[in-house]
């Protein structure tokens, strides 16, 4: 497990502010609507950032606008830009918790850190880019809670409306997609996503080694041996070019390939 310094949003060092997005929380009519949730129910909502000076505060607040009691754990890959001085100006959110990463592993080593600092009864992934809309969290949580799935993914292919705009990024998603069932048996039409829904007990109990983008074939691929029941719901979802920032590359699409194939028998 990599090392990692927790602290509060207010002991974040100081810096220089970037041009950050405006904090604007949605609207009653955008959020989605709210439980009932269990007595003492809580999210845990693990936010891994790099470099995202221009997104970290509009995402955090639409995550902390959706009406489900949660903690979010922000997980700073040692930025070289203004991301933590953007979290500094957040200190007064009080489900709202910074690790700051002593230097740069990469997002899965990220992941691995702010699992392991979540309290919630479920966690949740959410990406720092503005790909994935935090108001489809409530319908994802749902299945969990009712008993009808032990973990919800969020699928970006089962809107009738086209969710990626790129042509190479869908067929890359369709073809880990179609190998990762391959290995696993199941039925996925969107591995890849961020939105993975999973219990926090089952999800600290694996043990998850990769430090970049292999973490989803890995958890995945983990999952299936384990015979758990996955569940697939429709998510929004606007593309981003590596232009806007967009990091995973062909060598990372290589590596979750081999991901894949390794977990398939073996930790």
């Amino acid at each position: 497990m990599a090392t990692a310094e927790s602290r509060g949003v207010d002991d974040v060092p100081a810096g220089p502010l970037g041009e950050s997005a405006p904090v604007a929380a949605p609207s009653e009519s955008e959020s989605a609507a709210p439980g009932p949730w269990p007595p003492g129910f809580k999210l845990s909502v693990v936010v891994p950032v790099y470099n995202e000076q221009q997104t970290v505060a509009e995402i955090l607040a639409r995550v902390r606008a959706v009406p489900i009691p949660k903690e979010i754990v922000v997980v700073d890959d040692h930025s070289t830009d203004d991301t933590l001085a953007v979290l500094r100006q957040l200190a007064d959110w009080p489900e709202l918790r910074v690790i700051c990463k002593p230097q740069n592993e990469g997002k899965g080593a990220a992941l691995r850190t702010g699992f392991a600092a979540a309290t919630g009864d479920v966690v949740v992934v959410q990406d720092a880019d503005l790909e994935y809309d935090p108001n489809d969290l409530p319908s994802l949580l749902g299945p969990i809670l009712r008993g009808e799935a032990d973990v919800v993914y969020g699928s970006r292919y089962l809107r009738e409306e086209p969710q990626d705009p790129s042509f190479l990024h869908r067929l890359g998603n369709r073809l880990l997609t179609w190998a990762s069932n391959l290995f696993t048996g199941l039925r996925l039409t969107d591995m890849e996503t961020c939105y993975k829904m999973i219990p926090r007990p089952l999800l600290q109990s694996l043990d998850i080694r990769q430090n970049r983008f292999g973490f989803e074939p890995e958890v995945t691929a983990k999952l299936a041996r384990r015979g758990v029941r996955i569940k697939e719901l429709p998510v929004r979802y606007q593309g981003r070019g590596y232009k806007e920032g967009k990091k995973i590359g062909w060598r990372d699409g290589v590596n979750a390939f081999y991901c894949i194939v390794r977990y398939r028998w073996r930790d």
